[in-house]
Parts: C-alpha cells; structure tokens; sequence
C-alpha cells in the first residue's frame, strides 16, 4: 500500500504532464507562427493567480481505433474560472497540441459543465476555441453530445454574456457553438470559421478555394457578418476580450459596471453645429459626431467592416455603458438594406437582454429599395428592427440629426415604436417621403399639365419641404420631445439617462405586458 508522500509524487507527476501541454519543441513551432497554449492563453486572459481549473483530470472513454492508448490531456480543453478586470468570469481554452483539439464525448461535457456553471453563477462566459473539429474515433457519442452542448450555449443566452474567441480552426459542427455566443473575435491570420473546410467543399461541390477565403476573416467580418471583432492575434484578441467584458453585466438581473470619468456629463459639442452640410443630400462622418459626445471619444465598434452604412458598437455616457446605433452618411447615404438591419436588430435586442441603454443616431433616407433587395426581404429584415425596439425595456434615445423618411423613421427609433425620449436637430428633415418624391406623386398631373414643368416641380417641392421637411411639424404633435441645439447633444442624452436610469427597475416594464413565451420576430 503507497504510502501518504508517494501519493502525493504521484499527483504532481499526473498533474505536471497533464498541464505540460506538449513538448518544448512543439511549443516553440506553436510560438513561431504566433499563437499560444491554451494554458497561455487562459494565464493572460484572467488576473494573476485567480484561475482556478476544473476537470483537469478528466478522460475519455472510447478505446475503438486506437482510443484505449490515446492520451488526451485534460481531454483536449482547459475549463475552470477565475477573475478578469477583477469580476468573475468562466472560460474554455481548446487545445489543440492534445490531439488537435477534437471535440469528442468529455471534451463537450467539460464544456456543457462550464457553461452551466457560468449560467448557475451569473458570470460571464468566454470560449477560446481552436479545434480540429470533430473526434470522428467516437462515432455517435460525438455526435450527440454537440446536441447538448448547443442547448446549454442556448439555454444560457440572454442569461450570462458568451465571447467566442477563434484563435485556431472552427470548422464543422465546432463552429456552431461560436456562433450561437453573443460576440465572435477572430484572429486575422489564424482564426477560421466555417460549416465545412477546403477539402470537403472541394469533394462535395467540385469548388476550388483555400482556408483563408472560404473560413477567414474576411469571409465573416466583411461578407457574412458573423466575425463582430477581427483582432492581430492571440494578445490583441484577449485584450479586446477583457475591453467588451468592462462594458457588460456579469448577468441579465445587474447593471453593466459604471466607470468614474473626468469627462464633465454637461460638457456642450460646439463643432456639431456646423457638422451638417446645407446640401441635404452631402455626406458627412457620423463617427465624428459619435466621438464628440461619448465620454472622453471612446467607441468600442461591433462589426465595423460589415454592412457600413450602419455603426453599431458601445460608448460610455457619465460612466455608464450604452450602446450607440447609428446610420454612416458617408457609405450608401446611411440607408438600410438586409444586412444593416440584421446588425441593428441583434445588436438592440443584446442590449436590451443586458440593461444596457440605447442610443440612436439618425439620418436615414430609407430602407433600401429595389429588386435585389426586395427579393432578399428586406421587408423581413427591417420588420427585425421593429420587433427589436417594441420589445426592448432597456432606456431608449433617439436623436435626429437630418433625414429621417418613411419605414426608416421606425428602423432608426420612433416614438411610436417605443423610444422614451426623441430630440432632433434644427437640420432634421422628418417626414414620410422626401419633397421631390412626395411632390412627384402629389402633384404629377399639375407639373404634367403645366406649361412649364421644371417650374411647377421645383415650387411644389420647395412648398411641401418647407411645411413638412423639418422637426417642427413633429414637435407640434408631440412625435419629437424638443429640438435642440446639436453642440448640447451630449448634454441631453446624459440628463435622460439620469432620468430614465430606473426605467427598468424589478422588470416592472416586462412584467406588466400580457404573458407569451416571445415575440415571433420575422427570423
């Protein structure tokens, strides 16, 4: 019978090589290219000396095709929890020196147990993924449990904050647990995503094309839009993890953490009083304005490289964390099409899951029109929109700052579709259609008939922009709170949010609205 000191040796030897990850040599080949260990990573992603692991242990069971000899340290992910930034958080770092980082049977259990603990505890969950997929050895057992893993990322959502990290390949079924997590950071150079690699699609479709333009992050940043954040590497995406997590919640019951600014709330803009340009259809740079009235210029940017015409991202009003939805004059003239709208709306609706205010940014033409856009719903994708704002209990701001015209007065935050507090500039421009389209419908048999119709056209349109093509039409009904003066915009948001600050308190909003499971949004 071993005695007490040889049980203890033998622990430190099954923990030592367990947490040796793999040879020094491998390790260096791994640094060569500019990635770290999953232990690496998990280090520099929590404070010094909070985290604390869990499973390390654990194995697998399976022993067809080689398995009963396969040594999987710690099955192939590294789980635990610990502090960052100071404040609780559960992560999951795959591994991909233990045998390519394979999802098998007890690797998904480590994860679904992590990811459960997140939720029971109300801490925020972060997934560091870099995985060859699939561990095709464990046939069914694999198969299943990406089933149960799937439900508990699902029965987490809108509960806990998920930040899926691709330091590595995420293809296969192993890309569907990032994309079900309420943000994705992809590394520029390392990081791939996709429901099926090269080779396979090659096999299947005959398709020619490499990794880097099928799964890279230009596949998902740019076109797909479901990479939000592209970072240089491992060290850039964990810092711009730990940023995203200071601007949320632990959980869905506590208020996002407010900072202590030296940036005075009442402090007037003066330079947004000329931004507008007197020629209503000149672009101008929305990211000026945004960065003119957030506390000290900060704007943390979500999914800035797709669909451009819109900005979606999060800033800090007083010290509080809001989030800033607003259209970009300076691509497509700041209107919205499918995927601007898709942005918009799953943007709104996390910020109304996690108490985080709301602030729109207006000066939108429209809804994008015609054929291509029609064919791909864009009536489906803007009414997204709508389900987002009727729904949200979160505060809610918005500001005109120029045009704002038909189904876009809603896309961009209403009255009527639930914001509390709507101001608008004096160069707002509110109505249902601009005053050459309403005047050319208007008035199309007068300008027709008239013996000079260039003429007619022009008074007809400057006699319906000078009655309607303004705020004050919709202040005299009570659609717009006040207009203001543009330099006093960060002024009168920071007073609303002191106002509407317990808008939300106990759920009395959500809670006095007739029961249903949800809304049945236009998926």
């Amino acid at each position: 019978m071993a005695s007490t000191e040889e049980l203890i040796e033998e622990y430190k030897r099954k923990r030592a090589k367990i947490e040796q990850m793999a040879s020094p040599e491998a390790i260096e080949k791994r640094h060569s290219k500019g990635q770290w260990t999953a232990r690496e990573r998990i280090d520099y992603l929590f404070d010094p000396g909070t985290f604390n692991e869990l499973g390390i242990f654990v194995k697998h069971r399976t022993t067809h095709f080689g398995m009963d000899k396969a040594e999987v340290p710690a099955e192939g992910v590294v789980t635990g929890y610990g502090l960052v930034n100071g404040r609780p958080v559960v992560a999951f770092a795959e591994d991909f020196m233990a045998m390519a980082g394979t999802f098998g049977e007890y690797h998904g259990i480590k994860e679904i147990r992590a990811i459960d603990f997140a939720k029971e505890m109300g801490w925020p969950l972060v997934g560091l993924n870099d995985s060859g997929g699939a561990r095709l050895q464990e046939g069914m057992d694999t198969l299943e449990m990406y089933g149960n893993l799937f439900k508990a990322q699902i029965r987490a959502s809108g509960i806990i904050p998920q930040i899926a990290v691709l330091m590595g390949p995420c293809l296969g079924g192993q890309a569907y647990h990032p994309i079900m997590q309420d943000f994705i950071i992809q590394c520029r150079d390392t990081g791939f995503m996709g429901i099926a690699g090269p080779a396979f699609v090659k096999t299947q479709l005959g398709e020619e094309i490499s990794l880097e333009e099928l799964s890279g992050w230009k596949a998902h940043a740019v076109k797909s839009g479901q990479t939000h954040i592209v970072a240089n590497d491992d060290k850039d995406a964990l810092d711009k993890t730990k940023e995203l997590l200071a601007l949320f919640p632990s959980n869905n019951s506590d208020m996002p953490p407010r900072l202590p600014t030296s940036d005075d709330p009442e402090r007037l803009c003066p330079e947004l009083d000329s931004i507008i340009p007197d020629k209503p259809t000149q672009p101008y740079d929305m990211y000026k304005v945004i960065r003119a009235i957030v506390d000290d210029g900060y704007f943390y940017e979500i999914l800035k490289d797709h669909a451009k015409s819109v900005i979606t991202g999060f800033a800090r009003f007083n010290g509080r964390p809001v989030g800033i939805w607003s259209n970009q004059p300076m691509w497509a003239a700041g209107t919205i099409d499918c995927d601007a709208a898709d942005k918009g709306a799953r943007f709104a609706r996390f910020c109304d899951l996690f108490n985080i205010p709301v602030v729109t940014l207006g000066d939108c033409p429209g809804y994008m029109i015609g054929s291509e856009q029609d064919w791909k719903g864009i009536l489906r994708h803007g009414a997204k929109l709508l389900f987002a704002w009727a729904d949200a209990t979160v505060p809610l701001i918005s500001i005109i700052l120029r045009k704002s015209y038909a189904g876009a007065h809603y896309g961009m935050l209403d009255k009527g579709i639930g914001a509390d507090l709507v101001f608008a500039w004096p160069t707002a421009r509110v109505t249902i259609v601009g005053a050459e389209t309403a005047a050319s419908v208007i008035f199309a048999k007068e300008i027709k008939q008239s013996a000079n119709p260039k003429e007619t056209a022009a008074q007809r349109i400057a006699e319906y922009s000078e009655i309607y093509e303004n705020p004050y039409k919709g202040a005299e009904r009570g659609y717009i709170d006040d207009v203001i003066m543009p330099s006093d915009t960060r002024k009168v948001i920071n007073r609303s949010l002191d106002m509407l600050e317990n808008k939300n308190k106990d759920n009395k909003a959500f809670l006095s609205r007739p029961w249903r499971k949800y809304s049945n949004i236009n998926l």
